[in-house]
């Protein structure tokens, strides 16, 4: 598996059988591309993406693609992409919105999902009870610009839904949030995240939330992590804990 030889002495050559196999859907072509590209030169070789957006040059500052792909649908640039860094995966993409019609039929069969979608409206949520209902772990990704953020919410426990307030508006928010009150409550505030998400409130949702490129790759490493950890039966953090990956210190002493 001259592919994968430099895995070596990290993921052993029965779990890197495994993985080519391991099924993920993914559900959002943003951060989500970003994900896929590096499950998929970790040696996951069997993905399902499901966006209906197409590239916009805003996207090219955090997401893995090219001035070239710009007005084209996300999940056909994402597949050529992929495609040219292993011609024989087996790479499946449904350009949809996802809804009530289909998605248990996109869920179904799956090993793993990640829900990289936006909360505009309830399709998060519904795409987490119907994982829910099939046993899937799903993955929960956030840029955070320095930092990247992800849940896993076990299908037997916490599901995110339970911190929604009848607003999908901020949601995203809320749950930052959430993590600065327990560093807080911790004596390990995090005040460059607290200062951002305040900044962006003050935007009054007038503008998508920032994002840096450096949040995206240390997701896709997270979210590779966990899938690899998911396959292979070793123990990870269900929600409501979470990874937290940050590179920016508040101050050095």
């Amino acid at each position: 598996m001259e592919r994968y030889s430099r895995n070596r002495v990290y993921v052993r050559e029965e779990q890197q059988s495994r993985i080519k196999f391991f099924k993920i859907i993914i559900a959002g072509a943003g951060i989500g591309g970003v994900i896929a590209e590096c499950l998929l030169r970790f040696g996951f070789e069997t993905l399902t993406i499901v966006d209906d957006e197409v590239v916009e040059e805003s996207d090219l500052n955090h997401q893995n693609y090219t001035y070239n792909d710009i007005g084209s649908p996300k999940v056909n640039a994402l597949k050529r992409r992929l495609m040219e860094i292993n011609p024989d995966a087996n790479i499946s993409i449904i350009d949809e919105v996802i809804d009530e019609d289909n998605v248990e039929g996109l869920v179904k069969g799956r090993n793993i999902a990640i829900n990289a979608l936006r909360y505009n409206s309830d399709v998060p949520f519904l795409f987490d009870e119907w994982c829910q209902k099939y046993n899937l772990p799903v993955l929960h990704p956030y840029n955070i610009g320095w930092a990247g953020l992800v849940f896993v919410v076990s299908p037997s426990g916490i599901q995110l839904n339970e911190m929604f307030d009848g607003s999908y508006r901020g949601f995203e928010v809320k749950l930052v949030k959430h993590i600065m009150n327990y560093y807080r409550f911790w004596g390990d505030p995090k005040p460059w995240i607290e200062q951002v998400v305040a900044t962006y409130e003050n935007e009054n949702g007038l503008q998508s939330p920032p994002q840096l490129a450096v949040a995206s790759w240390l997701i896709g490493g997270i979210a590779t992590h966990l899938c690899y950890k998911i396959a292979v039966g070793e123990k990870y953090q269900r929600y409501p804990k979470f990874y937290l990956d940050t590179i920016k210190e508040d101050q050095l002493t």
